[in-house]
């Protein structure tokens, strides 16, 4: 299945991985004791209505452990999906257009209402603002003719 990247949730307890080639996204329950996982499930990460070549690129989980979003390299979207508090299992919310071709990655800022896609074939970054109730994005500007944007990070102030 490719194993890309791996996000934890911010209990500890559990474990997402997005897999690359067959853009699908495992949940694992971790079991720090004895370094053990148990898989509680496996979904798609893209649309039902997708048809295509795809693969996944960038995952992660917002600072409360609520949502979770992944990012698809052919559909041109990020996935967004709530994490039930009790099992750990993923619901899709919606896939909202990345506003560009093959987004590689992408970075919610330090306050947790922003979301940056760096957007790679199309030389463009979008900023999203995240809705903290719902985790949906809305777009709302972008930076362009950035030669192909492959990564977003924030540095803290010194």
């Amino acid at each position: 299945s490719g194993p890309r990247h791996v996000a934890f949730a911010p209990s500890g307890k559990l474990m997402y991985v997005l897999n690359e080639l067959t853009s699908t996204i495992t949940a694992f329950e971790l079991d720090a004791e004895n370094g053990s996982t148990k898989e509680i499930q496996s979904l798609s990460a893209l649309p039902p209505d997708f048809s295509g070549a795809n693969t996944t690129a960038e995952i992660t989980i917002d600072a409360q452990g609520k949502f979770l979003y992944a990012s698809n390299r052919g559909d041109n979207s990020i996935g967004i999906y709530s994490i039930d508090s009790q099992s750990g299992k993923l619901t899709p919310v919606e896939w909202m257009p990345s506003g560009g071709k093959d987004p590689r990655h992408f970075e919610i800022d330090p306050t947790g209402q922003w979301l940056f896609a760096a957007n790679q074939n199309s030389d463009n970054i979008v900023l999203f603002r995240i809705d903290p109730k719902s985790g949906k994005l809305t777009r709302t500007t972008e930076l362009s003719d950035i030669k192909s944007p492959v990564c977003v990070r924030f540095m803290p102030l010194m």
